[in-house]
């Protein structure tokens, strides 16, 4: 990769009375012509998880229509959720880039005041940060609904999860609007087709460039501390012997499905916020065919996040292995020696406590008794007369 072969302004310098604020650094035309930004790409990334995203959305509706337990309800609102707002995304972005490859039209007359460049700048960092921040959220109402059911049955509901993502989408949006308060500003980029954050040294757009880098790695961690407890807790209540004997499928499902989401995440979206907040806080010249890899991969994750849900379903999986049990008990019994190793491990690491999951009743809107988490006392008496 090669920094821009474009001249430029000096970005420690003012900008002309005559040059929006956008157009400051990057001015059109441009001869830049990179195959990863090429009509064909935009086109067919847009196409491919708009398409995705749209099937994900039916078949989402669908499953919530007839699921009747009320981890898996809330579970699907997010998800749902997060499919919609991936598709939102890929539609106004998308829309944007392709119709600047068709008809390459001048920015610079189109947009004068910079209003287009701004609102396409904001779609960008809020439909960037929505999927990492909603990641984040789904992982924290799986490790509530795993290790506290209890708590989670009397605090979340459908309601609820609206709110929370009500929540994550306002918080997104802050974010997006501090570049028109003043902290930061949006530019047209290289090879024209977009804007985005500007990626400079200077006091206000490093503060912005970090913002963004940091929220975005912080919402990764969380995702991967949560998930990781609560794998250990399923696999530990699923694997001991000291566990309530009832399917936990759906939990199962929806962990995997959740671990999925946050490896695409974290794949797609690392390169580029390392790479944002390295460049500004090194003061390094923008090299902008990183920039363009970088942003292609954080393209992808809004294109494979609906195929997570439509491919790791149980009703997928058994018609692609239709001989294998998924239950619980089967999926345990294909690795004895694991399982009894796994059982040493986390009774060791995570005590005598075993806290119920969530089952599936007919009134998911009405707790019961079996969201009580079982007491040590108890779950210690079992496990001994087990033993």
């Amino acid at each position: 990769m090669v920094s821009s072969p474009f001249p430029h302004m000096d970005q420690t310098s003012a900008p002309s009375n005559a040059t929006p604020l956008c157009f400051s650094i990057n001015s059109p035309p441009f001869g830049y012509n990179h195959t990863i930004m090429s009509a064909y790409y935009s086109a067919v990334f847009s196409g491919l998880g708009l398409s995705s995203n749209l099937f994900a959305m039916v078949v989402l509706a669908k499953t919530f229509h007839h699921t009747k337990s009320r981890s898996r309800s809330s579970f699907l609102l997010f998800l749902g959720g997060l499919v919609f707002t991936d598709f939102m995304g890929l539609l106004v972005t998308g829309s944007i880039v392709v119709s600047f490859h068709i008809t390459h039209f001048n920015w610079r007359q189109l947009d004068p005041h910079c209003h287009f460049c701004n609102f396409m700048g904001m779609s960008m960092v809020f439909y960037g940060l929505c999927p990492l921040l909603l990641a984040a959220a789904m992982a924290m109402e799986r490790f509530v609904g795993i290790n506290r059911p209890f708590a989670r049955s009397m605090a979340m509901s459908n309601s609820r999860a609206c709110s929370t993502l009500a929540v994550v989408w306002v918080t997104a949006g802050c974010i997006s609007l501090l570049p028109l308060a003043g902290l930061g500003s949006y530019h047209l980029q290289i090879p024209g087709s977009w804007c985005f954050l500007n990626i400079s040294s200077k006091p206000l757009d490093m503060t912005f460039g970090l913002i963004f880098s940091l929220v975005g790695l912080l919402s990764l961690a969380v995702s991967f501390l949560l998930n990781t407890v609560s794998v250990v807790t399923l696999l530990r209540v699923c694997c001991g012997q000291d566990s309530v004997q009832r399917r936990r499928d759906h939990e199962v499902e929806m962990m995997v499905q959740l671990i999925l989401i946050m490896a695409i995440a974290s794949v797609c979206w690392c390169p580029l916020l390392v790479f944002i907040a390295k460049t500004v806080l090194s003061g390094s010249e923008l090299n902008v065919g990183s920039l363009l890899l970088w942003l292609r991969f954080a393209t992808g994750n809004q294109v494979l996040d609906p195929w997570v849900y439509i491919l790791f379903r149980r009703a997928i999986l058994k018609r692609v292995a239709p001989r294998l049990d998924w239950s619980r008990d089967s999926i345990v019994s294909f690795y004895p020696a694991i399982s009894t190793s796994f059982r040493k491990l986390t009774r060791a690491s995570l005590g005598g406590t075993i806290d119920h999951l969530d089952p599936v009743r007919p009134n998911p809107d009405k707790p019961t008794q079996e969201d009580t988490p079982l007491p040590v006392l108890g779950a210690t008496a079992t496990s001994s007369s087990k033993d």
